[in-house]
């Protein structure tokens, strides 16, 4: 891997939807990882009681709010809630959004007898809604196909896949595939712009189906980098 950053010391990453499995997982290794972490959720005694057991967990600095205020907190925000939640969550917060970097990680899925299917978007894809409804912030596209099941696991010291980080903004992509490398095993691998970004959600229900098939918990690696 080439042209690799760190990410910046004391940048406080806020994960909305932080109590859900996705969310939950990256807050924890984002943690572990001695990033400062707000735990943001629709309830700020759910966000706090989950803010308290990871900070016990991991030994990292980790505080819970109410959405609002934790994207106001934070220096990055994470975009980590149930699709049919996505867009009003962030026309509500495109105040506290304004600024910063926004990072989302929603799979557009359906489900049915047959399995998970990639739903359509009228903006093409879930990043490219947030980028449309928060105009004043950088909007990265990353962490789609990383495991909630792993990367929650105290027990999984490294999460073996890469993360494609999409997005328009030089700076912010790059800013996002450093936090990516902070989790152990994940290589944050430019994707594209946002444009390409409709594939890359769609691709988790094909690899939902791998797990299903094989009751594993797989990613993807990207070879010859």
């Amino acid at each position: 891997m080439t042209d690799a950053t760190a990410f910046p010391t004391g940048t406080v990453v806020s994960v909305l939807g932080g109590t859900g499995p996705q969310g939950r997982g990256l807050a924890r290794r984002f943690a572990a990882a001695g990033i400062p972490v707000v735990i943001g959720s629709r309830s700020a005694e759910r966000a706090c009681d989950v803010a308290t057991e990871l900070a016990a967990a991991t030994g990292g600095t980790v505080s819970g709010a109410a959405n609002a205020t934790a994207a106001a907190q934070g220096d990055v925000v994470v975009v980590a809630v149930p699709w049919d939640g996505h867009a009003d969550l962030l026309t509500e917060l495109a105040g506290q959004l304004t600024g910063k970097v926004v990072v989302d990680c929603v799979n557009p899925l359906g489900f049915d007898k047959q399995g998970a299917y990639g739903l359509p978007v009228e903006e093409g894809s879930a990043v490219q809604q947030a980028a449309a409804l928060l105009p004043g912030s950088a909007v990265v596209g990353a962490f789609h196909h990383v495991s909630a099941t792993l990367l929650d696991d105290p027990d999984v010291d490294s999460v073996n896949t890469d993360v494609l980080v999409l997005g328009d903004d030089r700076d912010a992509t790059d800013l996002v595939r450093a936090l990516a490398d902070t989790i152990p095993g994940v290589n944050g691998v430019y994707g594209g712009r946002l444009r390409n970004a409709r594939q890359v959600e769609a691709l988790t229900a094909n690899l939902i189906s791998i797990n299903r098939r094989y009751r594993a918990h797989s990613g993807i690696r990207v070879t010859d980098l």
